[in-house]
């Protein structure tokens, strides 16, 4: 069990931790919100998979992190990248402290995946966690950062069976809980979708809402092209408002969650360039209900990739942080703006709503309450009929598939998934076991999206090898 991150057993703990909150940040703000115009909220992304990497055979070696493969391995690739990667990891829990002792009020918001905070565990990254906690827990800083939840193994929504999915949202929230504590988790609100993935099918949008809604989230992050105005059908108009973000699945049940739309554009340079700011800086007050609020820029970006990223975010980071600090336009994280807006009475009924790209061409074709049969055959004929038409999802891109081409890898994760629903889910085995949590681990790691994201080759070889390895626990073990 050691020798596995804590991503069961601590179901209680999670719950408890869900059932016992407050405002988180409101009250520990300074922002004088009635003094400003508009805010942007910069979060950071931070993800590196875990591969099967811990020697020469692909069959035998040891699952690690990436980031320490690229360390024990420099010479080849762009590895030679490693310490600076393990910097950016640490960096936040520098400048925080450094912004706030100098009297300054900065924010970020950060989303990491669990395949990272257990690879910084696992290759003894102790100074990073530990900076980390430090803004995490300190009241010092605490209200300058907002962790975003997320998905553990870092899978993509619209192609991870639903229950599966579940069990990647419970498990970052027990890892979390684990290594910061319950009060810090009582403050995570905020959920961000691994490769910004929302999955536009209706019966699969409307489990994935629920799913985070039942896990204690009140926003979800959302890309501006993967929604659409509900009713409609067309495209978002006032990104920089909260939106309603409404999932109706074929017998016409409705979920809902609070949106926050990240405009589009390249999301990397974008927050290393701290674009945010001088967009907010040319916004005024925007009208919800009625009432005038500020307008909130959001975006995220890879928080290591890229030369600007790793570069120039540093200097632009602090120097924007100390020229905004008690402006008119200021740095904020979303949960922080949303409490606010309840605080001064805006009705979330009021927020615009949106829901999953093209879906209402689904509900134009089919009614709202079609049931599953029905609908099947509305989108089978608008596929046939447009072949812009899919229920993959809407992502970060829109001319990467996460489904076609990878049969190959895509079948097998499927086994595994329906084997370990039948074998242990199914079987009411206790979460607490050493024999679950392995076999938990294995199915969440081989659900990264990594192993999609790179094409055929190496990392596909990752994705089967994780997947034989959890159908052999799965066989042996159960």
């Amino acid at each position: 069990m050691e020798q596995l991150p804590e991503i069961s057993g601590r179901g209680r703990e999670v719950s408890a931790a869900r059932e016992r909150r407050e405002p988180a940040f409101i009250a520990e703000s300074d922002v004088d919100f009635p003094a400003i115009k508009s805010g942007f909220a910069n979060a950071l992304h931070m993800h590196q998979p875990l591969v099967p990497e811990g020697g020469d055979d692909l069959r035998t070696a040891r699952v690690i992190s990436h980031l320490q493969y690229m360390t024990e391995h420099q010479n080849i690739h762009d590895h030679h990248n490693a310490p600076v990667f393990r910097w950016c990891y640490k960096r936040m829990g520098e400048f925080i402290p450094r912004l706030v002792d100098e009297g300054y009020s900065p924010r970020i918001m950060l989303d990491y995946s669990g395949c990272l905070l257990f690879g910084l565990q696992q290759m003894g990254a102790d100074d990073v966690i530990d900076a980390l906690r430090r803004i995490t827990c300190d009241p010092r800083y605490r209200r300058c950062v907002e962790w975003l939840g997320t998905a553990w193994g870092h899978p993509v929504a619209p192609s991870t069976p639903a229950q599966d999915f579940r069990l990647h949202v419970d498990a970052w929230q027990q890892h979390f809980l684990a290594l910061f504590g319950e009060e810090a988790l009582r403050r995570v609100r905020g959920f961000s979708p691994p490769e910004m993935a929302l999955p536009n099918h209706p019966d699969v949008a409307f489990e994935f809402v629920r799913t985070i809604r039942q896990c204690g989230y009140e926003w979800v992050l959302v890309q501006e092209h993967s929604v659409e105005l509900a009713g409609t059908g067309e495209g978002v108009r006032r990104p920089h408002v909260p939106h309603r973000l409404v999932a109706r699945n074929s017998d016409g049940e409705v979920q809902e969650i609070v949106a926050i739309i990240k405009t589009q554009g390249s999301d990397t340079k974008l927050v290393a360039q701290m674009q945010p700011y001088y967009e907010a800086k040319g916004l005024s007050l925007q009208e919800v209900g009625g009432m005038p609020i500020p307008a909130l820029v959001t975006q995220i970006g890879d928080g290591e990739n890229g030369g600007v990223m790793m570069n120039d975010f540093p200097d632009k980071y602090l120097s924007v942080m100390a020229e905004s600090s008690g402006s008119q336009v200021r740095p904020l994280n979303v949960t922080e703006y949303l409490e606010f807006l309840r605080r001064a009475g805006i009705d979330e009924r009021s927020l615009p709503a949106v829901q999953p790209l093209m879906q209402q061409r689904i509900w134009n074709r089919a009614g709202e309450r079609p049931g599953a049969e029905r609908m099947a055959k509305a989108i089978e004929d608008l596929t046939r009929e447009d072949d812009r038409f899919h229920m993959e999802g809407g992502s970060w891109t829109n001319n990467l598939s996460w489904v076609r081409g990878y049969d190959q890898l895509l079948g097998p994760m499927e086994r595994v998934s329906a084997r370990f629903a039948e074998k242990v889910l199914q079987a009411g085995i206790d979460t607490g076991e050493s024999r679950y949590r392995n076999a938990l681990f294995h199915l969440l790691i081989s659900q990264t999206s990594c192993y999609r994201y790179w094409g055929e080759g190496r990392w596909t070889d990752y994705g089967r090898e994780i997947c034989r390895r959890a159908m052999e626990i799965l066989e042996h073990d159960f």
